[in-house]
């Protein structure tokens, strides 16, 4: 009975502890002397990534904040005061100016490259660092990172594509703040569809990351985080032009209506003038295209509730023309004068709703449900190779978590999908052959699927972090399937950080548009019967940060490894060397797997000069039918970057300057004995910038690939490109020679 009693009292005081409460209020001071309280003013607690707003007196209170908490208090149009809480503290009071009462204010912050809480490996590229080139799309953002690597999926459609952990972008899953995107036919241009000037923050999750937002990554979670309804710029307008003939503008717009309401509109033209034939081939190096895309998203945050509704639309259309030089649009005309063209046209629109509630007065439990809704269109034609689509995917995720305490937090939930596909593929030279009974390929599917998951997060202060998660899906085509994921942070002092992480994912292959380059060859698409489309991958990876005590900012100075390993149980191979004349689209029957290091290290040596270099090697082995286990065709080994940055006080100019090493890939055969090499060459990519700031307004110039290298022969047979041996897919380096543009950024502030 005693020691019973004595666990009552050491439960109590536990207790007592969780329930202790801090109460602040927010001061107006006057330029002249005395306070008011500052109404519905917004308090950011650091610690746990939480936003709250005062009453109308500019009180607050918070409870359950555990060892310390840091509260910034913010006003539109004022200055910010921030208060270190102990649990000694039972009160205080924050003091804000009006900005334009003071005679000289700057803020600055630098995000870390490399997240040091988070237990999951993320890179984070900030709005500072989109800044860096020209970044006209997300496909241009990742210049300044060796993890992903950007290149062409062939040398005909501009499709831009990545590579994660060595393998293609389609098994990195692709989220707009939390939302997956850039699914089936969005997918080849996706990367092209989200302009650099949208966005807040990307941050690159490496591995399977978190089993909440579905089952699809698979090397890793890349997350765009737009900007916000509430940012403070009534109006922002980006433009710019390069040596290209390459163009586009960007104009945004957030307006708070209300205390509760508040709205961003963004627009974005943008597209290529003119043809240009550097190489000399008679082939465009880039096609021609104009892209319209306008996105509106919208907030409502009832401050009493916590109640939060975020909804909005995009839409987008794009046409893009390329092939040879005298191609048009008309197809007729291109067969009857012989010139091999190709047209692409996509059309979108998506919707979502987000839904966000407290449960409880200290805000610490949560239910949520997010809509998604996306129709896409892809009508397209490749000299003789027709391919049409049509995609409506629906997505609906519920969501309830709770931060029970400072060390434990669950969180659970339901995900429906459908996914319905309409895709015909129709070879025109086959089906003029009447030798043969050729039938068009329709590969049009309706995929339903219904999932459960949770996951368990376990903190101690910012030392120890364990999260684990379970998500089962049935899915209507290809059955159950059973994703487990675990993600580990340990830091042994406050300069070493350590991670492990490991999980599996599965991803439903579309082979058409994850493979759009093949359309660009002379060759016959050969499907194997019954292919399943469903691949299955497991991802483990550790990685060890060491932050050194030295430079200007000791935080942002570190030393950090990584190492990735991949490996598939099943997977979709599509193959243009086992057959002359065909791609081969077949099951893996052997290994498939990837080993990926990396080295990551940032500092600044004094202040307002940034040093960063990072180095990845990759081993990609694949079997091949008829090959057996061989080096995967068409991935780079190794990939080096370095970029500089020094700014001149309050950044009045800022000066960038990035270098590339790319290493070399194994090319197909078929390629090695047309160029007369078994790889490609090791060549490097210098970037430079140069940003004068004025108030509110920005201008840039630069110029990306100075030294001018570029491939010479990227497309295969460019002469006779009626003839089987025509194949534009083998792309290993630049298309063009040395680009230079100039632009500029105005912000209108409140």
């Amino acid at each position: 009975m005693r020691k019973f009693t004595i666990l009552l009292f050491i439960l109590a005081c536990a207790f007592d502890l969780q329930a202790q409460t801090f109460n602040g209020q927010v001061f107006y001071r006057r330029p002249g002397g005395g306070t008011e309280p500052l109404p519905y003013a917004q308090i950011y607690f650091l610690e746990k990534s939480k936003l709250l707003d005062t009453d109308a007196e500019g009180r607050f209170t918070i409870s359950n904040y555990g060892s310390k908490a840091t509260l910034v208090a913010t006003y539109v149009g004022y200055t910010r005061d921030t208060v270190a809480v102990t649990p000694e503290m039972a009160s205080a009071e924050f003091f804000l100016s009006g900005e334009n009462e003071v005679e000289q204010s700057v803020v600055t912050a630098r995000q870390p490259g490399i997240s040091k809480l988070k237990p999951i490996r993320t890179e984070v590229i900030s709005a500072a660092g989109l800044c860096k080139m020209a970044c006209c799309a997300l496909a241009e953002s990742f210049e300044n990172s060796a993890s992903v690597t950007v290149g062409y999926s062939d040398a005909v459609t501009g499709a831009r594509q990545i590579k994660l952990l060595g393998l293609s972008g389609t098994y990195t899953q692709m989220l707009d703040e939390n939302r997956p995107v850039m699914r089936g036919l969005a997918s080849p241009f996706g990367l092209s569809y989200v302009p650099g000037q949208w966005l807040e923050s990307i941050q690159i999750a490496k591995g399977p990351s978190s089993v909440v937002n579905g089952l699809e990554a698979i090397t890793g979670q890349i997350n765009m985080e737009h900007r916000k309804p509430t940012d403070e710029t009534p109006l922002f307008v980006q433009l710019y032009g390069s040596s290209d003939s390459m163009f586009e503008a960007n104009v945004v717009s957030a307006l708070q209506f209300s205390p509760a309401w508040s709205t961003i509109l963004l627009t974005h033209v943008g597209g290529t003038a003119m043809s240009m034939d550097h190489n000399g081939d008679g082939f465009r190096d880039e096609p021609e295209n104009l892209q319209i895309n306008i996105a509106n998203r919208w907030l409502y945050y009832h401050q009493a509730s916590g109640l939060q509704i975020r909804f909005g639309a995009r839409f987008i259309n794009e046409n893009r023309l390329g092939g040879q030089m005298g191609a048009t649009r008309d197809n007729e005309y291109n067969i009857a004068h012989q010139l091999w063209g190709s047209d692409i046209l996509n059309r979108g629109v998506n919707g979502y709703v987000k839904i966000g509630v407290p449960v409880n007065e200290e805000q610490t439990a949560s239910v949520a449900a997010v809509l998604d809704f996306n129709h896409h269109e892809l009508d397209s034609y490749f000299f003789m190779k027709d391919f049409d689509g049509k995609q409506d995917s629906w997505f609906l995720n519920l969501l309830y978590q709770n931060n029970i305490t400072d060390n434990h937090a669950v969180e659970f939930g339901l995900t429906a999908k459908r996914d319905d596909f309409k895709q015909l593929y129709t070879d025109n030279l086959l089906a003029l052959d009447r030798r043969i009974n050729y039938q068009p390929t329709d590969m049009s599917y309706i995929e339903n699927s219904l999932a459960v998951f949770g996951e368990y997060t376990y903190t101690l202060d910012e030392k120890i972090t364990f999260q684990t998660g379970l998500n089962l899906e049935h899915n209507w085509l290809h059955g159950w399937m059973l994703a487990p994921r675990a993600n580990f942070k340990y830091s042994f002092t406050d300069a070493i950080v350590f991670r492990l992480l490991g999980g599996r994912g599965f991803r439903c292959s579309n082979i058409f548009t994850d493979n759009l380059g093949m359309f660009s060859t002379g060759r016959i698409i050969k499907i194997d019967e019954g292919l399943d489309t469903m691949e299955d991958a497991w991802t483990f990876g550790g990685n060890v940060t060491f932050y050194l005590p030295f430079g200007y900012d000791e935080e942002n100075t570190y030393l950090s490894f990584d190492y990735f390993h991949n490996n598939f149980n099943h997977q979709v191979i599509v193959d243009q060397e086992a057959e002359a004349g065909f791609v081969d689209i077949y099951n893996l029957d052997g290994p498939s797997f990837t080993n990926t290091y990396q080295a990551d290290f940032n500092v600044e040596p004094f202040e307002r000069f940034t040093l960063t270099a990072t180095f990845r090697y990759t081993d990609a082995k694949v079997a091949l039918r008829g090959q057996g286990l061989v080096e995967r065709p068409m991935t780079s080994r190794f990939k080096g970057v370095l970029n500089l940055q020094y700014s001149t006080p309050m950044s009045k100019w800022v000066f960038d300057f990035t270098a590339q090493v790319n290493g070399p890939m194994k090319l197909p055969w078929f390629a090695a004995d047309a160029w007369g090499m078994k790889e490609s060459p090791v060549y490097p990519m210098l970037y430079a910038q140069v940003t004068r700031k004025f108030r509110g307004i920005d201008i840039y110039v630069g110029g990306e690939n100075l030294t001018g290298f570029h491939q010479m022969d990227a497309i295969l047979s460019a002469a006779n490109p009626f003839g089987p041996a025509f194949n534009a897919s083998c792309v290993w380096g630049p298309l063009m020679g040395a680009k230079f543009y100039a632009g500029m950024r105005y912000t209108l502030w409140k």
